[in-house]
């Protein structure tokens, strides 16, 4: 299986394509039934959350993404 691809589209969803597993935050582990493209919602308006079921275009949601670089990350502090 190809890498992971993660788009984030301008206006929708993030799209995850390629070999990856999504889990809760207890660690459980959603069964995709076998997908290998999903989108997940962004706007926080789909019934299905994570998962995208096209309610951003009824609410409106608009966010305009271009890549970017980010900065440097920052140093933890040692303990």
């Amino acid at each position: 299986m190809a890498a992971t691809k993660i788009t984030i589209r301008s206006n929708g969803s993030i799209r995850v394509e390629g070999d990856f597993e999504i889990v809760d935050s207890e660690g459980g582990v959603f069964d995709l039934a076998g997908r290998t493209t999903i989108g997940l919602c962004r706007c926080g308006h789909s019934e299905n959350k994570p998962f995208c079921d096209g309610s951003h275009r009824k609410a409106g949601f608009q966010s305009e993404i271009k890549a970017r670089a980010l900065p440097p990350p920052v140093p933890k502090p040692t303990t």
